[in-house]
């Protein structure tokens, strides 16, 4: 499994190389970081699933068949987030925070009931973003790319079989999670060759396209897509979920530990 680098991306050795971002310091949407991770609950219309997110923090989130267990599964995922955290060298913020707090619940879809993924937008989602706010939100989505490479390329290629993912083996969920950023990139212009991802220079492009096009959305006041229109903010969570939630999932099906 190739390594690629990109000179947005964490501060991380890649291909011999150190790139190092910009210290974001403790801005999130809408003031600075509080003391505690800001949770929002996602309910599924049939109360079947609910889904918490940390919205600033892309990447945390995780749901349940209610909102404590939705809660206390996310707290549970804190550790392993640090390691994202850490990446994008926003660790010593990330790792004070003690608590969280629930500060909206609001109405999800079909398919949040259905998958226990989150599928509609919070208000958080929908808010106004600087530009230095943006980029703090998506150099955490480039460290999830980052811990994604980094895991793909340690774990075992057979997976431990099991219920998730159909007994998917490690290259499967990669192309899986390939595929599925791949649609989403159409949504903001993004048109990337079916199979390029799969190098690491194909990859390369396709992040920096990736990142570039949503900076230029963001500059024009636009959403992401024709049909379905997503805000800018919840296309980068979900991103950076669906690359964590495979992340993780190759570590827990990893048949080399």
């Amino acid at each position: 499994m190739g390594e690629n680098c990109d000179h947005r991306t964490p501060s991380r050795v890649c291909n011999g190389r150190t790139a190092a971002p910009p210290r974001w310091g403790r801005r999130v949407i809408g003031g600075t970081v509080a003391k505690h991770i800001r949770v929002t609950l996602e309910i599924g219309p049939k109360g079947k699933k609910v889904v918490a997110v940390a919205p600033d923090w892309p990447g945390l989130e995780r749901g349940a068949k209610t909102g404590e267990d939705a809660i206390e599964r996310l707290r549970s995922y804190i550790p392993r987030y640090s390691q994202v955290a850490k990446l994008a060298e926003m660790d010593a913020e990330f790792d004070a925070l003690k608590n969280v707090k629930v500060v909206e619940q609001y109405p999800g879809k079909g398919s949040t009931d259905f998958w226990g993924i989150s599928f509609a937008f919070s208000s958080i989602d929908q808010q106004a973003t600087s530009d230095d706010e943006l980029e703090r939100e998506l150099t955490l989505m480039q460290a999830c790319w980052a811990f994604f490479d980094d895991v793909r390329a340690r774990v075992s290629a057979e997976m431990r079989q099991g219920p998730r993912g159909g007994g998917r083996d490690r290259d499967q969920i990669v192309r899986h999670t390939f595929v599925n950023e791949q649609d989403w990139a159409k949504m903001i212009g993004v048109l990337t060759p079916d199979g390029a991802m799969l190098t690491a220079e194909g990859l390369k492009a396709h992040r920096d396209a990736y990142c570039h096009a949503i900076r230029d959305y963001h500059s024009q006041g636009k959403l992401a897509g024709k049909m379905a229109k997503w805000p800018l903010r919840f296309l980068i969570r979900h991103t950076a979920f669906h690359t964590m939630d495979h992340t993780w999932e190759m570590e827990d099906k990893d048949l080399t530990t």
